[in-house]
């Protein structure tokens, strides 16, 4: 799977701009990510818990539902843009990419938190280590799902010189 997005994607020693300080980036998003998320969230329960006792409790089962489609729309609305990057990552100058110049499609939108998520509660020391010893510091759900974070505004700039 990981085979496919890599044949057009840029070499670490080619273009090594794309990955300065990129573990730090990728770090510092899922912070800015996570605070985001869980504003979202409260919104969302002080929401159910207020629907909850409009209808005498009966909407409350909705909030099993409710929290992670939150979650999952977080994902979908800024993975699944144009951008490719969540407020995190947007704001620290990385973006998701399966291959050259090619947005990314809903299966790996979708699935790429899903792994990351999975594989942070599963394996966490693992997951990072392996982005230590990657030469494009893909952590290990990037890997699984075949997806490469780069910095954004680098990578613009690869991708036009590659385009002349």
């Amino acid at each position: 799977m990981a085979q496919n997005a890599g044949n057009d994607l840029p070499d670490p020693q080619s273009f090594p701009e794309l990955f300065d300080g990129l573990l730090k980036r990728r770090m510092f998003a899922y912070v800015i990510d996570l605070l985001i998320l869980a504003f979202i969230v409260s919104a969302v329960m002080i929401l159910g818990l207020v629907a909850g006792i409009v209808t005498l409790g009966l909407a409350l089962p909705a909030l099993i539902f409710a929290v992670p489609v939150s979650i999952v729309g977080y994902y979908a609305l800024t993975l699944g843009s144009q951008k490719r990057a969540t407020v995190g990552m947007g704001m620290m100058d990385i973006v998701l990419t399966p291959a050259r110049g090619q947005p990314l499609d809903g299966w790996r939108a979708f699935a790429h938190p899903l792994v990351f998520w999975i594989t942070c509660w599963v394996l966490a020391p693992f997951s990072l280590m392996v982005a230590l010893f990657m030469p494009r510091r893909q952590m290990l759900h990037d890997l699984i799902v075949g997806v490469l974070m780069v910095r954004r505004s680098p990578m613009d700039r690869h991708w036009a010189s590659e385009a002349i």
